[in-house]
């Protein structure tokens, strides 16, 4: 008897401390970590949203402020474009295969400075097919947003304009400019024939550039006849000098800067979509986690109320060792004094019913 009596004795104190220890420390512990594995992933989405923010500010004030100083320095540039120009046209006059390898060299240095990148934004001497089966190699072929080209060519023969710059006979001259805005005229001529939007994988370029190297040549051109750049125009050829064809250049650079900002804008709100979900799904994981909980509290109540409520087992198993039962052990005193006052609060409410 006595065995029994203290076997039901430890057996009702370890379960108290089962419930206190097991239920609850470990519950918390568990439940901690999981917020934790939940918060952790977020942190890092939120950090890698702003610090894509903070870049993308910078380089937007950056690439302006870059914009502000090429446009204060490009007129000295400009101007040093034009005197090597009339320099090297001296020293290659006559000769047309060197002044085209001069004229695809100014070309060049313009576009470096241009900020475009080659073989990205722009693309040097390819190779195209028309429905023919000829073939044709633009000097340079700019890509825009959108899928859009525009071809540049650069082989305008400047042998009558050096004539003219160099001969000091005024009938001479007179002769030189004329052949001067013949020549291009012809070259312009020779462009609209081209056909250029015949051309394969060209997607239809908007117009071409007819490239002049030297800002004086297309000014005494266009003064001695002054509808040559409208009769180019209506050809859908363009007519420009480094100094315009940087302003042009300048200008599809800020497009495709625009382009990217556009792209990382696209960028930044998908990981802003991103971030709700993932903060959404945190929410509905804390609800989850309340209802855990709420369901392990309303199991460890049910569990105080079998051992310290009505007829509590406490009370019970506490009578055994009033009436004998040897044990080397000590209820919890809290435990002990809970059950009391649930015992005398239930015979205060028969008192009050009886009573009644």
């Amino acid at each position: 008897m006595e065995q029994l009596q203290e076997r039901f004795s430890k057996e009702f104190e370890n379960l108290a401390n089962k419930i206190f220890d097991q239920k609850s420390e470990k519950f918390t512990l568990m439940n901690k970590e999981n917020i934790q594995n939940i918060l952790d992933p977020l942190g890092e989405k939120i950090k890698s949203f702003e610090q894509k923010v903070d870049k993308n500010n910078t380089d937007f004030i950056h690439r302006h402020a870059q914009l502000g100083e090429q446009l204060v320095h490009l007129n000295k540039q400009n101007l040093k474009i034009s005197e090597e120009a009339i320099n090297l046209t001296k020293a290659l006059k006559g000769d047309n295969k060197m002044q085209g390898n001069w004229g695809e060299m100014v070309l060049e240095r313009v576009l470096e400075r241009s900020g475009l990148q080659k073989d990205s934004e722009y693309f040097v001497q390819q190779n195209f097919q028309n429905e023919n089966g000829k073939r044709a190699m633009p000097d340079v072929v700019i890509h825009l947003p959108g899928d859009k080209k525009m071809i540049i060519d650069s082989k305008v023969s400047l042998n009558a304009y050096e004539r003219y710059m160099n001969d000091d006979d005024e009938s001479q001259k007179s002769s030189h400019l004329k052949n001067h805005v013949i020549s291009v005229k012809k070259r312009v001529d020779e462009l609209g024939a081209k056909n250029y939007h015949a051309l394969y994988q060209m997607e239809s370029p908007d117009f071409v550039l007819l490239f002049i190297p030297i800002e004086a040549a297309f000014a005494v051109a266009s003064n001695s006849y002054p509808q040559l750049y409208n009769d180019a125009f209506d050809k859908n050829i363009i007519i420009v000098t480094p100094t315009t064809l940087l302003a042009v250049l300048k200008t599809i650079d800020s497009m495709w800067q625009n382009e990217k900002q556009k792209l990382n804008a696209i960028d930044i709100a998908t990981q802003a979509g991103a971030l709700y979900d993932s903060f959404a799904n945190l929410t509905e994981d804390l609800l989850r986690v309340g209802k855990q909980i709420g369901t392990v509290q309303s199991t460890y109540d049910s569990a105080m109320k079998k051992l310290t409520g009505k007829g509590n087992l406490i009370r019970k198993v506490e009578r055994l060792k009033k009436l004998g039962a040897k044990a080397s052990k000590q209820l919890d005193t809290k435990l002990l004094a809970q059950s009391q006052e649930d015992l005398d609060e239930n015979i205060e409410t028969k008192s009050k019913t009886l009573t009644q």
